[in-house]
């Protein structure tokens, strides 16, 4: 089976740390992000995965290669961005299989524990255009949300709204029949969530929804990206791309936690990167060369490479660009960042959830 992985988009959402890192380049739990994903691809069956690029298209080459966590890899670019129905689209150029033979369609910043393999049998076995992995959550309010009968065949896509009918939202994960994909307009920004998938519906094509509840997370945003971190780390998702054992933290080769520190909650700690002792980290992300000095706190926060934390600052849920530096006694808190070569000195006002 082949692959689309959607990763073009700019993750603005997260910056700074995609300033110079495309989101899905990211470090999480001690590897680029993809390589959770190429893991768990590999082990549904896939055999090769084309690349739908579009943002700093080059890195995702020269990360990966040809090949990597036992899969092919190819890259199409997209010269502009051309929505997901159009990256969709785009990438089909590099596909090899037959017009009835289905392709799995990832996005490249969703975490998910969901049964691939049933997915694309619940597919196969209705005759599906497309198969639509849904997820119950518990505030759909929050999403679009995707209704589906007793068949199980999806019957609309719906906006947000304070009063939706089901709790099932699209969860970013597709199977499609390749001739569904290969109908999808060339060269022009299409969107499969407004225009493929309900021109799909409203044609009579069979639309399956595969409904299940097991892990999901979008790491769009800084806390969903610490939190799928310290999820992967602690062992609440399994990952064959995780470059060690589940546990309290994930210690990199070259990092440094020296003897009384407490490190814990599922944090990682690149290479390189110090903590000092009497410092407090605890469900963070310490990319490579991070530096936390004796006396300070981190919690639910993500330091970029070489980023530096003073004695005694405390940082809570804060996004520390590459290279920011923090003084002594600062304290950050409450989804604050910091950009790089920004400098919060020993004298600088003192910042709280309450200021």
């Amino acid at each position: 089976m082949e692959a689309i992985l959607l990763v073009g988009g700019q993750g603005t959402r997260l910056r700074p740390l995609t300033i110079s890192t495309p989101k899905p380049l990211l470090p999480t739990a001690g590897v680029p992000f993809l390589a959770h994903q190429l893991a768990r691809a590999k082990a549904a069956g896939v055999k090769r995965i084309v690349f739908a690029t579009s943002y700093r298209a080059g890195m995702f080459e020269a990360a990966f290669g040809d090949r990597a966590y036992g899969v092919d890899l190819v890259y199409a670019c997209e010269d502009e961005p051309l929505g997901t129905g159009g990256a969709i689209r785009n990438a089909a150029r590099a596909l090899t299989c037959g017009s009835h033979e289905p392709v799995l369609v990832l996005n490249g910043d969703i975490l998910s524990g969901h049964d691939v393999v049933s997915q694309v049998a619940l597919h196969e076995k209705a005759g599906a255009a497309a198969t639509l992995h849904l997820t119950p959550v518990e505030d759909p309010s929050r999403f679009g949300c995707v209704p589906t009968d007793g068949r199980g065949r999806v019957t609309a896509f719906l906006e947000k709204t304070p009063d939706p009918v089901t709790d099932q939202i699209n969860a970013g994960c597709y199977v499609f029949r390749r001739d569904a994909i290969d109908a999808i307009p060339p060269g022009r920004v299409v969107s499969v969530e407004r225009e493929t998938f309900p021109e799909m519906i409203a044609s009579g094509a069979v639309v399956m929804g595969y409904v299940e509840s097991e892990y999901w997370l979008d790491v769009g945003t800084p806390q969903a990206f610490v939190q799928g971190s310290r999820d992967l780390v602690l062992g609440r998702l399994e990952s064959s791309a995780m470059p060690g054992p589940p546990g309290e933290l994930l210690v990199l080769e070259g990092a440094d936690v020296r003897e009384g520190a407490a490190v814990g909650g599922g944090t990682t700690v690149g290479r390189g990167a110090v903590v000092e002792p009497g410092a407090t980290v605890t469900g963070s992300v310490l990319l490579d060369g991070a530096f936390v000095a004796e006396g300070a706190t981190v919690r639910d926060s993500v330091l970029g490479h070489d980023a530096r934390v003073g004695p005694g600052a405390v940082l809570d849920g804060v996004v520390l660009g590459d290279g920011a530096v923090v003084g002594p006694g600062n304290e950050l808190r409450g989804g604050l960042r910091v950009w790089p070569e920004v400098e919060l000195p020993a004298t600088a006002v003192r910042f709280s959830a309450d200021a």
